[in-house]
């Protein structure tokens, strides 16, 4: 699954100019993490304006059968500091801070779509809000990760 996720992720040219100007692959090397690979979240389009990924809710549900409220915590942190992470560019690593999360309603099954659009990119932060949604195009969780842009040490 993982070089299935990598294949369908759509990255913005100049955005895979810029780390194959460093020699980095960022489509082979990009993934949800090995968190994002257990629930099976899915990468379909990724860039500093929107990242949209799906996740199944079979498998990541709490004990009354509901999607799990971590499991919306996990896609929606995801989303963020993928989007934070291009905002920043090679030179910076993405640092999540402070994590909110709304629930508004429970889903049993199919597959959820998490799309992260920016509110604030700075400098030195990052803020993301993020929508989940059913199949049916209701609203489950609404969620807001600020990240920290930390510069890399190279």
């Amino acid at each position: 699954m993982a070089a299935e996720q990598q294949h369908a992720v759509k990255f913005p040219q100049e955005v895979l100019d810029e780390y194959a100007a460093l020699g980095i692959d960022l489509p082979a090397l990009f993934s949800a993490g090995a968190l994002g690979e257990r629930m099976e979240i899915r990468i379909l389009e990724a860039s500093a304006d929107r990242v949209v990924a799906t996740m199944p809710v079979k498998g990541n549900t709490q004990p009354y059968g509901l999607l799990h409220g971590g499991a919306s915590a996990v896609l929606a942190e995801t989303l963020g500091s993928v989007g934070a992470m291009l905002h920043g560019g090679s030179k910076k690593i993405a640092v999540g801070v402070d994590l909110n999360c709304t629930h508004h309603r429970g889903a049993r099954d199919g597959i959820v779509t998490g799309t992260a659009t920016p509110v604030h990119r700075g400098r030195s932060t990052a803020t993301y809000e993020i929508v989940i949604t059913d199949d049916q195009d209701r609203r489950v969780c609404t969620a807001r990760l600020t990240c920290l842009l930390r510069e890399t040490e190279s």
